[in-house]
């Protein structure tokens, strides 16, 4: 019920419709909003002008007047009257639905009567808001629109089922709320009085218990209201003429412009309107639920999203997280080696040190007695040992000039880290688009309308579901022995329908279908029951496939 107050609000107001009028484009509006939004027309343009002119266009030929729609097609937000060059122009402004509406050029004068009986200014031109189709009134003015009396019943008829929960007639202290009402006794009970004084046994088992609010409406239902003609107010609408599409009075009939019209009883076109309504509403119902679950199918693609996302997410952490492992596993290899270069270089020029550190203190341990050798004063003992410390002076100093102090190691490490290849890797390290196999076809689903049974033959009929995208190239369809035992293949081709000769009288049946493409097959439709019988009477049962 909620999702229908939107239709049953005017497109100017926003609020529910009040005396609500039928255009001729069948669009409603209140009728003190229609007035609200009148503009006046040149004096060339009015309908008598343009009845003198030899015209010919009808008042309600609104089709022909979309040259001069107050609705700017480029939606500038302003409206004037195309090929009118007097004409002003006239800010347009939306109303609380959001739909587009022209205020009148001029406030209307003080007046004290109804809205359906103030005059009109002559010349009035009026705009629907929905469609912006404009229509120039006639001397009626706003009497000459035919008062919407099913839509003032359908908003009474809401409005009450909106208000306060009613209260159990039968509590004695403090009554709790009613739960059903029941239309026998025209009394509304709560759940613990129903049980106690309105058993569902002996007499009171036939009693139909509705909800409250609809036993609310029920029980103030007014009569119905009789329409009167718009043309001849005192007569009621009591035949329909099938060109103009609309009721009729006798009077139209015998002096009206409808006297040469075909027409019908209202009564027989009322009830076939409401067989071609209640037929046009079917399909509408399939449609509405097909898109509930599409939506549902949304629903739940959101849900899968966000989990397909913490998962995708974690298994990129989780390769990145892999990357950065085998780096540092290497980093660590690269610093052993540089950890080993540096310890050999230290070696080889601390064994340097070592040797040179002894080679000197031998040297100069040489030198200070060859001074100290000096420094005697006996000849004949320093000519004893000279010759051999010249020998062994020299034998040292060219042992010191054999690259002895050339250092045997540098102190730059002759490594160079070659990066730009992983570097270039990383930079180019992105997603591949894998490429979806194809998928099999979405389960199909047998429709219970079409399926029944004769005698001892059985149709079946299925359909692909509503929002699969994926085509089958055909179906199988398999029924079992009629004892439980195994499924056999019974069809096989594009059809969706197939009828099933030579079963065996008062016999169930038990019936699957799927789809196939040429990546393989879907699973199993639910298993539909089926029961034979000789007499030609069907049963059709539904249980969920196992």
């Amino acid at each position: 019920m909620e999702e229908m107050e939107e239709e049953l609000k005017c497109p100017v107001c926003g609020s529910f419709y009040r005396e609500p009028i039928i255009l001729p484009c069948s669009h409603n509006l209140c009728q003190a909003c229609a007035r609200n939004i009148l503009v006046q027309t040149p004096e060339s343009e009015s309908p008598q002008s343009r009845r003198a002119s030899g015209s010919g266009v009808s008042d309600y030929d609104y089709l022909d007047l979309d040259k001069m729609s107050l609705y700017s097609e480029a939606d500038s937000g302003y409206g004037s009257y195309g090929g009118f060059a007097s004409a002003p122009t006239t800010p347009c402004q939306k109303s609380p639905n959001g739909v587009r509406v022209f205020p009148p050029a001029m406030p209307p004068p003080p007046t004290h009567l109804s809205p359906a009986l103030a005059p009109v200014p002559r010349n009035s031109c009026i705009t629907c808001p929905q469609c912006h189709r404009s229509l120039i009134l006639d001397d009626r003015g706003l009497r000459g629109f035919p008062k919407n009396r099913v839509l003032e019943g359908v908003i009474d008829r809401y409005q009450q089922s909106k208000a306060a929960a009613l209260k159990c007639q039968l509590c004695e202290k403090a009554p709790k709320e009613a739960t059903v009402m029941c239309e026998q006794c025209d009394v509304f009970y709560c759940d613990p009085c129903r049980l106690r004084c309105h058993p569902p046994r002996g007499p009171l088992a036939k009693h139909r218990l509705v909800p409250p609010a609809q036993g609310r409406v029920s029980r103030r239902l007014s009569p119905r209201k009789v329409s009167t003609c718009t043309d001849h107010e005192l007569e009621n609408h009591s035949m329909y003429c099938v060109q103009c599409k609309m009721p009729v009075c006798y009077q139209c009939l015998e002096e009206g412009k409808h006297s040469s019209h075909e027409v019908k009883a209202l009564g027989a076109m009322w009830k076939l309107h409401k067989n071609q309504l209640s037929q046009a509403l079917n399909g509408l119902s399939d449609r509405a639920k097909e898109a509930k679950e599409f939506l549902v199918q949304l629903r739940n693609m959101v849900q899968q999203i966000q989990e397909n996302s913490v998962e995708f997410e974690a298994c990129l952490v989780a390769q990145c997280d892999a990357l950065i492992d085998a780096l540092n596993r290497r980093k660590a290899q690269l610093l052993a080696r540089v950890n080993k270069e540096h310890e050999h270089k230290l070696k080889v020029v601390r064994d340097q040190i070592s040797h040179c550190t002894v080679k000197l203190r031998q040297t100069t341990g040489l030198m200070e007695y060859c001074l100290e050798v000096i420094k005697e004063n006996d000849p004949s003992g320093f000519l004893q040992i000279s010759d051999a410390l010249i020998r062994r002076v020299h034998l040292t100093e060219d042992q010191w000039g054999k690259g002895t102090l050339t250092p045997r190691m540098t102190t730059d490490f002759d490594l160079s880290l070659d990066n730009s290849p992983l570097l270039q890797s990383i930079h180019q390290l992105d997603f591949v688009q894998v490429k979806a196999s194809s998928p099999v076809p979405a389960t199909p689903i047998l429709q219970l309308e079409e399926c029944c049974t004769h005698n001892n033959s059985a149709t079946l009929s299925w359909k692909q579901p509503p929002l699969s995208t994926v085509p089958a190239d055909g179906y199988i369809l398999e029924l079992d022995d009629g004892s439980g035992g195994q499924f056999r293949e019974v069809y096989v081709g594009k059809e969706t329908m197939c009828t099933v000769d030579g079963l065996h009288f008062n016999s169930t049946y038990n019936a699957r279908v799927k789809a196939f493409n040429k990546t393989g097959v879907s699973p199993y439709s639910k298993t539909l029951v089926l029961q034979t019988s000789e007499g030609g009477c069907n049963f059709l049962s539904f249980f969920p496939c196992s």
